[in-house]
């Protein structure tokens, strides 16, 4: 069974930081690209950011973009995201997944809840 496992999610005031992550058990995701989406209140599931495999090429939905940065470590399965100046909007669970995304990959999230 493959499992993608968020994790790394809390609660902060806007302008703080966190850094998620995403471990992957039961398969390995190098030849992947891999990427982060959110899912706020009510809202669509959105992309996020994604982190290519062959060329480690990274891209961001615009709302993120010189905020969020993209990682990953291929040797320990795990992809991160590092958030800095957070703000409300941006409350969400946040979830990892291939890009695109495949449903069956899809796990519980992460919770990130930003307080004004």
């Amino acid at each position: 069974q493959v499992l993608l496992t968020e994790s790394g999610g809390e609660s902060v005031q806007a302008g703080g930081s966190l850094t998620l992550s995403c471990a992957s058990s039961g398969h390995t995701f190098s030849g992947y690209a891999l990427g982060w989406f959110r899912e706020a209140l009510e809202k669509d599931r959105e992309f996020v950011a994604a982190v290519v495999f062959s060329t480690d090429s990274t891209y961001y939905t615009d709302s993120v973009k010189g905020r969020f940065t993209i990682s990953r470590v291929n040797a320990k399965n795990t992809v991160y995201l590092q958030m800095n100046s957070l703000k409300p909007e941006d409350t969400a669970i946040y979830y990892c997944n291939t890009f695109p995304a495949k449903l069956r990959y899809w796990g519980q999230g992460t919770q990130v809840t930003v307080s004004p």
